[in-house]
């Protein structure tokens, strides 16, 4: 495979500052999941964290990455989103800082995830927030799943257990 079709070669900042290097995560399976805290699907955290909780010791790993893009319902720092997420939802899964999922400021891994020239798999927007990007345990785009559909769905779970 080759390394320009993996999410190995990305590294972005948590909500805290902090580097963390995609490339840390070889041999997991990645879910990829654009959030936000004023959304009507924003209940999907409590279902992102259970899912968590259940498969991260077979190797899923889920990142989280707030974003401002659909109808400002981000708009808070990064002290703000991690106090929400804890407070809210005991989310424990990895929370990046902030960034654009679309349009003219998007950041490098989102035209990853979305242009099929880099990912390999196929072309896709992001819709919403809670969209989810699926990649397989070598860092390669498997699924793209929509933002309605819940991280509970049976979709979701026979690709994590697949």
């Amino acid at each position: 495979m080759q390394e320009h079709n993996s999410i190995y070669s990305f590294t972005v900042n948590d909500l805290k500052g902090n580097p963390f290097d995609f490339s840390s995560l070889k041999g997991k399976k990645i879910m990829i999941v654009n959030t936000a805290s004023k959304c009507g699907l924003t209940p999907q955290y409590k279902e992102l964290q259970a899912l968590y909780e259940r498969y991260k010791e077979e190797g899923l790993v889920i990142i989280g990455f707030p974003s401002n893009d659909f109808l400002w319902q981000e708009p808070g720092s990064s002290d703000q989103i991690a106090a929400f997420c804890e407070l809210n939802y005991g989310v424990r899964f990895p929370m990046m800082e902030k960034i654009s999922v679309k349009g003219r400021k998007k950041h490098p891994l989102y035209a990853f995830l979305t242009e099929k020239s880099k990912n390999g798999l196929k072309d896709s927007k992001v819709k919403w927030n809670f969209q989810k990007y699926l990649l397989n345990r070598e860092g390669v785009l498997e699924k793209i799943i929509s933002p309605k559909t819940r991280p509970s769905s049976q979709e979701v779970i026979d690709w994590i257990e697949g």
